[in-house]
């Protein structure tokens, strides 16, 4: 079933959902269904699977020459997300990246999504590789996602790249686009990003989720900027209780959001990260709340490949 259908039967009542991580290149299945495990109790309607593009280095080759290896850590993102429904029962929506992949490798991914009975896809540009300072397409690929957002858009409308194929099944996938309540880390400004995210919902995008956040009335602006933009979509909220000391400085850093003062306060208090642990799923829960009280259709909650500190949360709430 389509993200957008799933808030349409949730009749105004928020849902629960959440993202998980492939494990690591060599690890089995088995440790995304524990995680995924203690949360089925909160009927989460669809889970989201990350994809990882691949890395690449340059190892010596011998004779003065570097021969370049491509690593690819984390891969697996279509069979969890085919496991998932077989197992669960609950959609699960694939990331799908303009990095890393030409077009006819997208239109080949989306086939065998539909094969395999996938509803859902989110589309994102992606990260720059970490070799590079700034994102670089493949050659036969895309560059930003509002065209990657067009072309899912095509093929459900039965448009494939070859242009001699006739009689062409249509796909039916709802498309998912990522949004920044505090500005993509490359936007000039929040105006300027908003304007790129309005192209992506001309484009075909159904609904949003947005990069985590902290502080709730940044949320709120931000909607009530999307909505003054004639973006009407549903634009669900993207969580992450903090768990650790570091994270005080490494979700800034990484993620390039701001984190309130009251929270940073809370946890420099802190004696150890257990304590952080709870500061932190106290202030998610209470974010929570406040989205929960204003109808906001689904609570997305990024896990990081952890469901302890997620299941609190939810416990709190639904």
């Amino acid at each position: 079933m389509k993200v957008t259908q799933h808030i349409k039967n949730a009749n105004g009542n928020t849902q629960f959902s959440f993202e998980i991580l492939p494990p690591l290149k060599g690890q089995h299945i088995q440790s995304i269904f524990d995680n995924i495990d203690p949360l089925m109790e909160f009927k989460p309607p669809f889970i989201d699977v990350t994809y990882h593009r691949e890395e690449y280095t340059f190892k010596d080759a011998g004779n003065g020459l570097l021969k370049k290896h491509i690593v690819k850590k984390r891969p697996g993102t279509v069979g969890i997300c085919a496991a998932i429904q077989n197992k669960y029962g609950v959609d699960a929506i694939p990331h799908i990246l303009c990095g890393g992949f030409t077009k006819e490798d997208t239109e080949n991914f989306l086939i065998d999504l539909d094969f395999l009975g996938i509803d859902n896809v989110m589309a994102l540009r992606g990260d720059a590789v970490k070799t590079e300072t700034y994102f670089k397409p493949e050659k036969e690929g895309h560059a930003y996602a509002n065209e990657l957002v067009s072309q899912i858009y095509e093929l459900n409308n039965g448009v494939y790249l070859d242009d001699e194929l006739q009689n062409c099944s249509k796909t039916n996938f709802c498309i998912g686009v990522g949004a920044y309540p505090e500005k993509h880390m490359e936007a000039p400004s929040l105006d300027s990003d908003i304007h790129f995210l309005k192209k992506k919902i001309k484009s075909g995008a159904e609904y949003i989720v947005t990069q985590m956040f902290f502080d709730n009335d940044k949320y709120f602006k931000f909607v009530e900027k999307c909505r003054s933009e004639g973006i009407t979509v549903p634009i669900i909220p993207g969580l992450k209780p903090i768990a650790t000391k570091k994270q005080l400085n490494a979700i800034p850093h990484r993620f390039h959001v701001d984190l309130p003062e009251d929270l940073i306060i809370e946890i420099v208090k802190c004696k150890d990260n257990s304590q952080v642990r709870q500061v932190g799923i106290e202030w998610c829960i209470n974010q929570s709340k406040a989205l929960q009280k204003a109808g906001i259709p689904v609570l997305h909650y990024y896990s990081m490949g952890k469901s302890d500190n997620i299941k609190l949360v939810a416990a709190a709430l639904f």
